[in-house]
């Protein structure tokens, strides 16, 4: 079915929908890894986001039940040069193109991904639309222009959990906190503020010998208090950091007391918390191929990446560096200076990319157990 994908600078593509009729907007990026489609669909970072895989050949080994990272798909539609119809994998359940129409996710294959990347790479993520409905490419460049803007959008409350849940035996177990929650003692309590939480870093914290107990993101500083907490947890997410008063206010007051670790949209958040900024990249970070400098080690890791903003913390004398991207040297982590506080903006769970960073959840165990003990 011909499908047509048109950017708000008037740029277009004329391709073929492998997931049937329909019509998505959002904004374009690309990402530059070669495997893990399944990680990146089912990532709520990438929520109201079109993605370009820049990899060739996607869904050759199709959809596992093992490699979900949240419930369900959350791009906005899914871009590749060309779509495996037919994949070979002995875990996988159906494939990529079945998994997508049965979300009711739109999918276009057949146009050049090289050139949409390299267009994005020169002049910057845009929002864009793709339609096997309205084929008059002048017509859907307009509409993409009615498509908000990724700056200013508060997506992290729209991803959010609906209630409070456990992680036990690797899968998330809704739990009743109205009236008090009774933690089991299996180590320390940890409160992980859930803004779109990948289930990998829930796995690894579990690993870590923490009990996780997950929020909603509109938890108040005195809500997550009356749980009791040893340590917080901010988790990734989408959208704009700088639309997130009630997330950096609460951050600000945790961070007064508690141990707190932050990645990706949680490094955003404790960043501005503790005096810092945020801006939009030009085309942001996608992709398991980010090479990272930890300034601490002076070792290089090749990280997993998936952000649009960044955080300025060049006015905060109490924080310092601890990572930063060589490919254009931008904040990649920080830590304070006399508090138990550590943020990284990369994804050290990986899920999908290298596990060169996986040391960041010890080393906020560690952290922890310095503090209480534990």
């Amino acid at each position: 079915m011909k499908a047509i994908l048109a950017l708000e600078d008037g740029t277009w593509f004329e391709g073929t929908s492998f997931t049937g009729p329909g019509e998505s907007g959002g904004e374009a990026i690309f990402n530059t890894g070669m495997t893990g489609y399944q990680e990146v669909l089912t990532d709520p970072s990438y929520t109201g986001q079109m993605v370009c895989m820049t990899y060739p050949l996607i869904g050759n080994y199709g959809v596992t039940e093992e490699d979900l990272e949240s419930a369900k798909i959350h791009v906005a539609a899914f871009i590749v040069k060309e779509c495996c119809k037919n994949p070979s994998n002995w875990r996988s359940v159906m494939s990529l193109p079945e998994y997508l129409e049965k979300a009711g996710i739109m999918g276009i294959e057949g146009i050049d991904t090289r050139a949409l990347t390299r267009h994005l790479r020169i002049n910057g993520a845009m929002r864009g639309i793709i339609s096997t409905e309205e084929l008059d490419p002048a017509k859907l460049v307009e509409k993409a222009k009615q498509l908000p803007t990724m700056e200013g959008q508060n997506l992290a409350d729209k991803v959010t959990s609906d209630s409070c849940y456990a992680w036990i035996d690797n899968k998330p177990v809704p739990v009743d906190v109205s009236k008090g929650y009774e933690w089991t003692g299996k180590g320390p309590r940890l409160v992980l503020v859930d803004y779109g939480v990948k289930w990998n870093i829930l796995r690894l914290l579990d690993a870590e010998g923490f009990e996780v107990l997950s929020v909603p993101s509109s938890y108040t500083e005195e809500q997550i208090r009356a749980l009791n907490p040893e340590a917080i947890f901010l988790s990734n997410g989408p959208g704009d950091p700088a639309v997130l008063d009630h997330a950096v206010k609460t951050a600000k007051s945790l961070c007064e007391d508690l141990p707190v670790a932050g990645i990706c949209l949680g490094h955003q958040i404790l960043g501005l918390a503790l005096g810092g900024d945020a801006f939009k990249l030009k085309f942001g970070h996608h992709g398991c191929n980010h090479p990272v400098m930890d300034m601490e080690s002076n070792k290089i890791e090749i990280s997993s990446q998936n952000h649009g903003f960044c955080v300025d913390i060049s006015k905060c004398p109490d924080l310092k560096i601890t990572h930063k991207n060589l490919n254009d040297e931008t904040l990649e982590g920080f830590a304070h200076k006399t508090k138990p506080i550590i943020a990284i903006q990369f994804h050290p769970e990986a899920a999908p990319g290298p596990h060169d960073s996986c040391y960041f959840f010890a080393r906020f165990r560690d952290m922890v157990k310095e503090k209480t003990g534990k």
